[in-house]
């Protein structure tokens, strides 16, 4: 006589050790879209499951959201490192990776800005100062930008694109980002 028991679900395999990487991969991507959707409001919970790990694994790479938002622009910044080493790359090459960025990444902004003393962000902001000094180098040897023009003036300039994009209704975020591109060229041109 057959079995009327149903069947049941073969248990998920737990790789333990050798699944960190790919984990931490997902929770990242998870975050992305977690937080694109529904801003800093979202449970915290929602990116384990979007990622489809455990809470357990959730809170081991990131023990709160900050550490979740720092290894979101860690990737970012290492992004934004690759994307910028060609020596023909500029500072307006460095402002369209940030539009970018930022467009994906508004909720993180406003988190990771809200303590830039944490040692975390202040290792990423050291990593991106350094990237910024190679550009504003770069493009002061050529004559793009003006001699007037500083490291800080740029890495000032895209924490503003940054924020603005992040507070802007997203149907408005490419025209924001237009304007706000137009007043930088006309502020960084060589005088």
């Amino acid at each position: 006589m057959p079995s009327t028991a149903s069947p049941r679900a073969l248990p998920r395999q737990n790789r333990g050790p050798a699944a960190a990487a790919d984990n931490r991969k997902a929770l990242i991507a998870a975050a992305r879209e977690v937080y694109a959707e529904g801003g800093l409001q979202a449970p915290f919970s929602a990116v384990a499951k979007r990622a489809g790990v455990g809470q357990g694994s959730l809170y081991r790479h990131f023990p709160d959201r900050t550490a979740l938002a720092v290894a979101v622009f860690e990737d970012n910044v290492r992004d934004l490192e690759e994307y910028t080493a060609p020596p023909d790359r500029t500072i307006d090459d460095l402002l369209d990776r940030v539009v970018d960025q930022a467009v994906v990444s508004t909720a993180f902004i406003e988190l990771i800005t809200a303590d830039l003393s944490d040692r975390r962000v202040a290792s990423l902001g050291a990593r991106f100062q350094a990237l910024v000094e190679r550009l504003v180098a770069r493009d002061r040897a050529t004559g793009r930008i003006g001699s007037h023009i500083e490291t800080e003036d740029v890495t000032l300039a895209t924490g503003m694109l940054a924020t603005e994009l992040a507070r802007a209704d997203p149907a408005l975020r490419p025209a924001v980002a237009r304007r706000a591109r137009a007043l930088f060229a006309a502020a960084f041109a060589p005088r």
